[in-house]
């Protein structure tokens, strides 16, 4: 008897320079999604802490180190803050439509801009329009891109604003990818408000978890990932929910004025710290 899933083999990347704390390196182990069974094979890795980027999921596996961890939203119990309540009028206006994961010209200006304001040290930074196809276009799994638009005069979809890549799960929805016009003066927390958005369709299709990725303790970008309540973190004894104190804390940090320079990323890295190209299997 043939089994259903065959088990998936592993490789595990050389050292390199942590992107999130100096003076640390990461490594990573990763295995190839394809198949039929590409969808179970990613969200039985999904809920044991993998992320997917193309064709990959990985994970670290760094030695001596274990300051990435991943986090979940409680979508079905989420109650937003009184800035996210501010977010979510000031952006309610937007038009958002779930497409299927195809690149357009319009996207990758959007993601360019993001980018250089964002971003501009980033490996990511270097993208071409190819690249950026390969990353929204190949998925062996079932993913879409949300794109948000600014209505109209007649409330017809009008100028992009804001995307991001998403994954189906059986329990929740994965944001691989966000994006937006970082420089848009009428819309404050364009970020948050894709969050916020993904955090409420993951509860009105009844999905109990939107996954955020990693976080990361003490690295400054990372900490934007604390503010949404109730969240869920992995440990070794499965998934954990934040003490509300503890949570309290961050938040308070997390929001507290520091260093513009604090949030420059690694220049081989991409959003979450992960290889701008994996090698080969």
């Amino acid at each position: 008897m043939t089994a259903p899933i065959r088990f998936p083999r592993f490789f595990v990347t050389s050292p390199a320079p942590c992107p999130y704390l100096p003076g640390r390196q990461e490594r990573k182990v990763f295995t190839e999604l394809k198949g039929a069974h590409a969808d179970q094979l990613n969200e039985a890795l999904g809920r044991i802490g993998f992320r997917r980027s193309q064709t990959v999921a990985y994970r670290p596996s760094c030695l001596n180190c274990q300051a990435c961890v991943s986090v979940r939203v409680v979508a079905s119990e989420f109650k937003p803050s009184s800035t996210q309540k501010r977010e979510l009028k000031r952006n309610s206006d937007l038009i958002a439509t779930e497409c299927r994961p195809w690149a357009t010209d319009e996207q990758f200006e959007l993601l360019t801009k993001y980018l250089a304001v964002r971003h501009p040290d980033g490996g990511m930074s270097a993208m071409d329009e190819m690249d950026y196809a390969d990353m929204v276009e190949h998925t062996p799994v079932t993913s879409s891109l949300v794109e948000y638009r600014e209505p109209t005069m007649t409330g017809e979809p009008g100028k992009l604003v804001g995307a991001c890549l998403t994954d189906r799960q059986g329990d929740g929805l994965s944001m691989i990818y966000s994006f937006y016009d970082p420089e848009h003066t009428d819309r404050a927390g364009l970020g948050n408000y894709v969050i916020l958005d993904h955090i409420r369709r993951a509860g009105e299709n009844g999905l109990p978890y939107v996954y955020l990725g990693y976080w990361v303790d003490g690295s400054p970008r990372m900490q934007y990932k604390v503010r949404y309540r109730p969240l869920e973190k992995l440990t070794r004894d499965g998934w954990q929910r934040m003490d509300r104190d503890e949570q309290s804390k961050l938040i308070a940090e997390a929001t507290a004025p520091r260093s513009e320079k604090s949030g420059t990323l690694d220049a081989t890295r991409g959003k979450d710290g992960q290889p701008v190209k994996f090698p080969a299997s």
